[in-house]
């Protein structure tokens, strides 16, 4: 094992950055412009037909993720050989992420989402699984603070900028696929070209021993890795069947016209955006410092929990704003340590590339069974009131999955 220096400053600004150009760039689409692009192109049933582009979106991503981290373990050259994979996947996902806004159908919109969700894929397995190499125990929950802030303040500020351009979404297609260039040139520049392990080269491996490889889960001691999974999933879940329709729920549960939906989204994020940061900056060292993951992650499902009553209680503008306040700092905080949990949890350090894969398939089917569970209710039950007491339920699984782990504290 190589002996790694490398500053954390360029650790935080490197994951930090990439984190949050590469998610401004997706929530911008998937919560705001893309649902809006249904609308004008007159999708009869837009609700039904956004839970099928993301749960479509969403299953590409499974196998992308998973065999993309799992080649990165084949060399361990993460961000040196491997930098080519996140390079590539910035521009498949730009180009991709722009061309939802140019065709006049919801199977256009479709083909086109899946493909960005390749290139984004592409992106995220290498430079996640980097943290397990470059990043020392120690200093893991400052820097799993920065990669999951940067996420919660890219998902606000990409939120906010989508509402600002609701009225003139190619604009806005334009910026998100220059987010995500922008995002690997970070990673390229900021993050070391090295990594704890010596490369391997497997070069002379055919294409089936590695697609072996890659879609073999961990069993062997993996019991803390399978909850850690069910907390993710769950809660990724939970997050996505509000903010995926926040844009629906307003007009449609809350009453509000698409001007006001647009002006009240840019408030939500804002809110989300100033106690998301404040949560991951208190948190993730602090856990460092106690030496414990588990506690944020209850109390942050538990916020979470019920910052998602709030709309049920009160079915008004404020019960939007205090779920984008209080689901927000529990979000947040879980961001904050949820990677420095995951890699805490894995059954094999060298295989962290792949395991790491099989851990974010829980943010890619999260992200597809959450807008489905929420496109079936509605549907069922024309309205958006079930989906606030099935999104609570699902938070308490996440809840009591994480507590249930014995490995760590």
């Amino acid at each position: 094992m190589k002996s790694l220096r490398a500053h954390n400053g360029n650790f935080i600004v490197g994951f930090g950055g990439f984190a949050i150009l590469q998610n401004m760039g997706f929530y911008m689409i998937a919560a705001v412009l893309m649902p809006q692009r249904l609308k004008d192109i007159g999708v009869t049933n837009p609700d039904a037909l956004l839970g099928t582009i993301s749960a479509a979106g969403a299953m590409i991503s499974l196998f992308v993720n998973v065999f993309v981290g799992s080649l990165s373990d084949r060399t361990r050259s993460r961000l040196g050989k491997r930098a080519p994979w996140y390079l590539i996947g910035s521009i498949v996902s730009a180009l991709s992420f722009y061309s939802i806004g140019i065709p006049s159908t919801g199977t256009g919109i479709l083909i086109a989402y899946c493909f960005a969700n390749v290139g984004q894929n592409m992106m995220t397995a290498p430079v996640v699984a980097a943290i397990s190499d470059l990043v020392p125990e120690q200093n893991r929950g400052k820097v799993s603070a920065a990669y999951g802030g940067g996420i919660t303040i890219g998902q606000a500020f990409g939120t906010l900028l989508g509402s600002f351009l609701i009225f003139n979404t190619g604009v806005g297609f334009g910026f998100a696929a220059a987010f995500y260039l922008v995002a690997s040139v970070i990673a390229f520049i900021f993050l070391p070209h090295n990594s704890y392990y010596e490369t391997k080269e497997d070069n002379d491996e055919s294409l089936l021993k590695i697609m072996v490889y890659s879609f073999t889960p961990p069993i062997k001691k993996a019991r803390d890795f399978w909850l850690a999974f069910v907390c993710r999933t769950c809660l990724i879940v939970a997050y996505q069947m509000v903010a995926a329709y926040q844009l629906y729920i307003l007009e449609n549960y809350i009453g509000q016209s698409k001007l006001a939906s647009a002006g009240i989204i840019s408030a939500m994020s804002i809110i989300t955006m100033v106690v998301s940061f404040a949560a991951t900056v208190v948190s993730g060292p602090f856990s460092d410092k106690i030496g414990r993951r588990k506690p944020p992650v209850i109390i942050a499902c538990l916020l979470y929990g019920i910052g998602i009553m709030m709309p049920l209680l009160f079915p008004s503008v404020m019960g939007m704003l205090l779920f984008a306040g209080i689901a927000g700092l529990g979000y947040g905080m879980y961001m904050a340590v949820d990677q420095a949990l995951n890699i805490d949890v894995l059954p094999n350090k060298e295989d962290a590339g792949k395991d790491l894969g099989f851990l974010n398939v829980a943010s890619c089917a999260g992200q597809a069974v959450g807008a489905g569970i929420t496109s079936i209710i509605v549907t069922v039950t024309h309205g958006y009131i079930m989906v606030f007491p099935v999104a609570i339920i699902i938070t308490l699984i996440a809840a009591i999955s994480v507590w249930k782990i014995r490995s760590v504290q």
